[in-house]
């Protein structure tokens, strides 16, 4: 059983600026940095935010070809959301129904669970991802390479150089 925290990736600690100031292992399983391919079956609006977020991640180093299944979920709760809110808008919050006694009642329709349920998870897979924006607001731009000295001596030595 692990205990604690769960780590953040040395892409995303970089990106914050490492805050903490503590040293940043840089010598991790390396994932292929290329964009993961997307899945076939998702739901079209699900694909269509595959396309919106999967090169942005992939260019904050956010993404690599294992987090596929992580990007498909949250791309296809997505579209889940989206399709509840969809029918919230045009059918409204509430429905009426009449009862055993002849009397009429009304209640919120089922698809007000699902909205929020799937917005809950979104969320979830925002703060992983990087997504949301407190989590941007805490992430610095990395320098640019050909002017960082430091950079250079980490090419060197294979980015094997953690940092503090």
């Amino acid at each position: 059983m692990v205990v604690g925290r769960k780590p953040k990736p040395p892409a995303l600690k970089i990106l914050e600026g490492n805050p903490g100031k503590r040293r940043i292992e840089m010598d991790i399983p390396q994932p292929d940095g290329r964009i993961p391919t997307c899945p076939p079956w998702l739901e079209e609006t699900a694909k269509v935010e595959w396309m919106r977020v999967a090169p942005e991640l992939n260019k904050l180093g956010l993404l690599t070809r294992v987090d596929r299944s992580a990007l498909a979920a949250y791309c296809q709760a997505y579209a889940r959301w989206q399709a509840a809110e969809a029918v919230l808008s045009s059918e409204g919050l509430t429905y009426e129904y009449t009862n055993k006694n002849g009397s009429t009642n009304t209640t919120l329709r089922p698809e007000v669970l699902v909205a929020k349920q799937y917005l809950q998870f979104l969320r979830a897979f925002c703060t992983e991802f990087g997504l949301t924006p407190s989590s941007r607001a805490r992430m610095v731009l990395p320098k640019d390479e050909d002017d960082d000295e430091e950079n250079d001596f980490r090419r060197l030595l294979g980015g094997k150089l953690a940092t503090s």
